[in-house]
C-alpha cells in the first residue's frame, strides 16, 4: 500500500479517579486521517478542516509523532497527511491524541505493521508533548488498543489493557475551550496523604469493578478528590450536569480529559439516552452552545482502511 485512510476516535482520559493512568476510546466522534507514503524523506502536513492548525511538522501534533517513528526507519522515506478533524481541538476527548494516534497507526500500516502498539503509542506521545508539554499516555493508550487501558508506568512505558462489562458513554461537550497546559498549570502540587489514601482506594476499585463486571463497585469508585474539584471550576454547569445524571441513573462520571468535556458511564443504553437529555437541559438553561454524544466503549481503537495500490519502500 501506498496510502491509507484511518478513522482516529476520541477518548476519555482520566477516568475520575485515574489522573493520567487510565483511558478508553470512544465510538463517536472520530478524525478522518489519509497518510501517502512517499520517497521524500520529512513529513508534509495538510489540513482539511478549519481549525488551522500548524503545518510545520514539529508544531504539530500528527507531524510531530511521524517524525518521531521516521527516527526508528533506516529508509529514506517520508508522509503525506491530510487530516479532517471533527474531534475540536481543546474539547477534553482526545483531539491531540486523535491525531497523533492516527498518524503512526497509519505509518505502520504502510511499513507493513513493523512496530508494536507499545512502540506506537511512544511516538504518538511525543505528539502529546506538543500539544500540553507532557508525553502522558492515557489518551494515546485507548485511542491504539481500543478499549480500556491502565498505563501502569511510563518509564518505561507499561500498558495494561483491562477488560471492561458493557457500559454505554454519554459526552456533552460545551462549547468552551479548556487548554490542556492552563488545566495543567492549576492543579495543586502537593496532595495530603488522606486525600491520596482515598483517591488509590478509587482506583483500585474501578479497576476491579471493570474486571468483575460489578457495575455498582464501578459507580462508588468514580470519585476524584484531587483533580476535580480543581479542574470543575473552568467548567460552567459541571455541578448541576454531574447531579442531574446521577439522578436519571447514571452510573457516575466526571470530567473527561482536562475538560470542557463532561462523561458519564450507563450499564443500559435507555439510561445514557436519558443522561443526554438532562446533559442537553443544563447547558439549554445556560445558554451555552453544545455537542452530545452517546456509545459504546470502542474496543477497536484506530481503523484502518486501505484506499491504494501497494509501490515498492525505497532504500
Amino acid at each position: 500500500m501506498n496510502s491509507v485512510t484511518v478513522l482516529a476516535p476520541a477518548t476519555v482520559a482520566n477516568v475520575v479517579c485515574g489522573f493520567d493512568v487510565l483511558g478508553f476510546a470512544l465510538g463517536a466522534p472520530y478524525d478522518t486521517m489519509t497518510l501517502r507514503l512517499t520517497s521524500q524523506p520529512g513529513v508534509v502536513i495538510i489540513n482539511k478542516d478549519d481549525y488551522n492548525l500548524p503545518t510545520e511538522p514539529r508544531r504539530n501534533v500528527a507531524g510531530a509523532a511521524l517524525l518521531a517513528l521516521l527516527r526508528a526507519v533506516s529508509e529514506p522515506i517520508g508522509f503525506e497527511v491530510e487530516i479532517a478533524k471533527a474531534i475540536k481541538p481543546g474539547s477534553g476527548i482526545g483531539s491531540s491524541a486523535a491525531s497523533a494516534a492516527g498518524a503512526v497507526v497509519g505509518a505502520n500500516a504502510l511499513l507493513d505493521n513493523r512496530f508494536t502498539k507499545a512502540e506506537l503509542v511512544e511516538f504518538a506521545t511525543y505528539g502529546e508533548e506538543v500539544a500540553s508539554g507532557v508525553r502522558h499516555a492515557d489518551n494515546i493508550a485507548p485511542c491504539i488498543y481500543g478499549g480500556v487501558t491502565l498505563i501502569r508506568s511510563t518509564e518505561p512505558l507499561d500498558i495494561i489493557p483491562i477488560p471492561a462489562p458493557p457500559l454505554y458513554v454519554t459526552v456533552v461537550h460545551p462549547q468552551i475551550e479548556v487548554k490542556t497546559s492552563d488545566a495543567r498549570e492549576i492543579l495543586k502540587k502537593q496532595v495530603p496523604l488522606k486525600d491520596a489514601i482515598r483517591q488509590w482506594g478509587n482506583v483500585g476499585g474501578l479497576i476491579a469493578g471493570l474486571m468483575k463486571g460489578d457495575y455498582a463497585l464501578i459507580g462508588r469508585s468514580l470519585e476524584d478528590v484531587i483533580i476535580e474539584p480543581v479542574r470543575s471550576i473552568l467548567i460552567p454547569g459541571f455541578a448541576e450536569v454531574k447531579r442531574a445524571s446521577q439522578e436519571a441513573g447514571a452510573l457516575g462520571g466526571g470530567i473527561s480529559g482536562s475538560g470542557p468535556s463532561i462523561f458519564m458511564l450507563s450499564q443500559h443504553e435507555t439510561t445514557a439516552r436519558q443522561v443526554e437529555a438532562v446533559m442537553q437541559s443544563v447547558y439549554h438553561g445556560l445558554g451555552i452552545d453544545f455537542h452530545t454524544y452517546v456509545s459504546t466503549i470502542n474496543l477497536e481503537g484506530v481503523r484502518v482502511m486501505p484506499v491504494e495500490t501497494e509501490i515498492n519502500i525505497p532504500t
